[in-house]
């Protein structure tokens, strides 16, 4: 889909109201993964990886549904992507999750990580909740949230049952 199909230039404006304080209930939610290289955690070549996983998606007249991509820090030196997608995408690896999800939004510069993932892990405690494995969302890029005045970034975890 072309950036004028869509009605914007790059990035979607986020809504944060849908994912803030969420619980969520994925079955076999697809996602087509890829790799993006880091170093000490600072992602290198994101955009040209999304910018290739935009040209799968297309290629296969496939939809990226809620913009959404999970980011999984594996190391200093890579990070996993997920695109949710609405169908398979030949020769790419797909993944599927399932269960429940809790979802909280911050806005600010990336360098607040480490507040924010503190602030979740009290909340998510408060709330009776054990995370499983955390997923960052990076809803905009750099640009996009300098244009849009705000930088959106979602941590979404699978949790143990309530």
């Amino acid at each position: 889909m072309t950036a004028e199909a869509r009605n914007f230039e790059c990035c979607p404006p986020f809504d944060p109201a849908p994912w803030d304080d969420k619980l969520l209930e994925w079955k076999d939610k697809l996602f087509v993964k890829d790799k993006v290289f880091t170093l000490f955690f600072m992602p290198v070549n994101f955009g040209s990886v999304m910018k290739r996983l935009d040209r799968k998606v297309e290629g296969n007249a496939a939809k990226i549904l809620d913009w959404l991509c999970l980011s999984d820090h594996t190391s200093k030196w890579n990070m996993d992507v997920f695109l949710a997608v609405d169908k398979e995408i030949p020769s790419s690896e797909m993944v599927r999750l399932s269960g429940t999800f809790y979802s909280r939004v911050y806005e600010g510069n990336y360098s607040e990580t480490g507040k924010w993932c503190a602030d979740y892990g009290a909340k998510a405690a408060e709330r009776g909740i054990e995370i499983e494995k955390m997923y960052m969302w990076y809803t905009t890029c750099p640009k996009c949230a300098k244009k849009y005045g705000k930088n959106y970034t979602v941590i979404i975890s699978k949790i143990k049952s309530l």
